[in-house]
């Protein structure tokens, strides 16, 4: 592929979509048509059409998407659904229509049944019911990859698709309602650490980075510490606690997002659309570890010792999510960084913001 080729960047100020754009900078690239969600709504069908009219790309990665932890999936269900079906079904068919020569869609490892066999392989698609408390996302992305393959079927169009375990790193969300499980741990694990330090002006410095509820570091005490409690950060009695969802015993397998950037832009250079199916490839590490032990290992990053509940009132989601990734070594591809390396490198960069 020429180092000119010209890159359209879908959701390129998001985790993935960013970590996607450094890592072909990196490699040369240098060629890329980018749109903010005020500049490009891809929502809209006439917008889209017009912007690829406009800016003919020779490239597509689709890494805009709606996005969130257990908490906003289970809110936000017809949005889920009804936004990421809008942006796939737009993004792609004016892919198709405007002559772009390869599109990746990017998924999530969600769309696989919820009783999978472990490690799940690229073929268990369809093979089973859904985890509930993520359906309509998974069915949003599930409708992405079949629609990456129809076009290629009927078009002959060169859309792939990567579907990767859960992802951390530079860029995330914090956000403690809509967050994913590692960043809310970190985020937890911190502002606990602040209350048990005494520390109001480093939580005061976070919230108004990051105010919760509209709740920043100008407001009191008391409605500080209100909002923190709706969340799971509690102080009651000089004794600092941090509330998690679920048992904590759902396994979980975690892929920074430099790797899993490296591992689609592999791809976008080394991988066509097949004939056959699946065509779409899993991307992680090949290990997972409990929800559990994950909190032990940010609890020891951030240096939080207060206490840590877990709510088993509440859902774990699905039990397993391992990924067979054996297609994507067999192409050439394996991580590099280790989830403890990781961890520390993500703590280091959120405490220094």
């Amino acid at each position: 592929m020429d180092k000119n080729t010209k890159i359209y960047i879908a959701g390129h100020k998001g985790m993935v979509g960013s970590a996607i754009k450094r890592n072909l900078e990196a490699k040369g690239f240098t060629n890329f048509v980018t749109r903010t969600k005020e500049e490009l709504d891809l929502l809209n069908e006439q917008e889209v059409a017009t912007f690829f009219e406009k800016e003919k790309p020779e490239m597509v990665v689709l890494a805009a998407a709606k996005v969130g932890g257990i908490v906003a999936n289970m809110t936000y269900r017809a949005q889920f659904i009804y936004e990421n079906l809008m942006i796939q079904n737009h993004v792609i068919h004016q892919s198709y229509v405007h002559g772009v020569k390869k599109l990746l869609f990017l998924g999530s490892s969600c769309i696989y049944p919820r009783m999978a066999d472990q490690p799940i392989r690229e073929d268990s698609l369809l093979t089973g019911l859904l985890e509930t408390t993520n359906e309509p996302y998974a069915i949003a992305k599930i409708a992405g990859i079949k629609m990456c393959e129809a076009y290629h079927d009927q078009y002959g169009c060169n859309f792939i698709s990567i579907m990767p375990t859960n992802l951390y790193g530079q860029n995330d969300n914090y956000d403690l309602e809509k967050s994913h499980v590692l960043p809310a741990l970190i985020r937890k694990m911190y502002l606990g650490k602040c209350l048990m330090d005494g520390n109001w002006t480093s939580l005061r410095t976070d919230l108004n980075k990051r105010p919760v509820e509209g709740v920043n570091g100008t407001f009191s005490d008391d409605a500080i510490l209100q909002v923190l409690n709706k969340y799971g950060i509690s102080e009651f009695n000089d004794e600092v606690s941090i509330t998690l969802w679920g048992t904590g015993s759902p396994m979980r397998e975690f892929l920074h997002v430099d790797d899993m950037a490296d591992s689609s832009v592999f791809l976008l250079l080394n991988y066509d659309a097949p004939d056959t199916t699946p065509s779409h490839v899993n991307a992680g590490c090949g290990e997972d570890l409990s929800i559990r032990e994950l909190s032990e290992i940010v609890r020891k990053t951030v240096g939080y010792n207060g206490k840590v509940i877990w709510d088993s009132s509440k859902p774990d989601g699905t039990p397993r999510k391992l990924l067979d990734v054996s297609r994507l070594k067999e192409l050439g591809w394996k991580p590099s960084i280790s989830l403890e390396d990781g961890i520390k490198s993500v703590v280091s960069s959120y405490l220094n913001e």
